[in-house]
């Protein structure tokens, strides 16, 4: 994983809601589109960003894959942040 993959995902609203939608447990790709006024084809290409930056994970059930939340790889941009924050916090005024 990238953390420029990871940043770059993450800047998009979109994204992000999708993220919080898969918090609560895996969804198809339909069920995730119902919450967008957007085309298929725009839900598949947020998902496949996602994928790309390790974000979400897929699992093919009988003929639906189901996407669920990787949130090891939000673990780790938690703690990069929480690093930097401490540095800031470190240094002498």
């Amino acid at each position: 994983m990238a953390m420029q993959d990871t940043m770059r995902a993450l800047a998009d609203p979109t994204r992000r809601q999708i993220l919080a939608l898969l918090r609560a447990g895996p969804l198809t790709a339909g069920q995730i589109g119902e919450h967008f006024p957007m085309t298929a084809a725009a839900i598949s290409r947020h998902l496949s960003v996602l994928k790309e930056a390790d974000l979400v994970r897929d699992e093919r059930k009988g003929k639906y894959i189901r996407y669920q939340l990787n949130a090891s790889v939000l673990e780790e941009i938690l703690l990069w942040l929480t690093e930097l924050k401490g540095e800031e916090n470190d240094e002498p005024s």
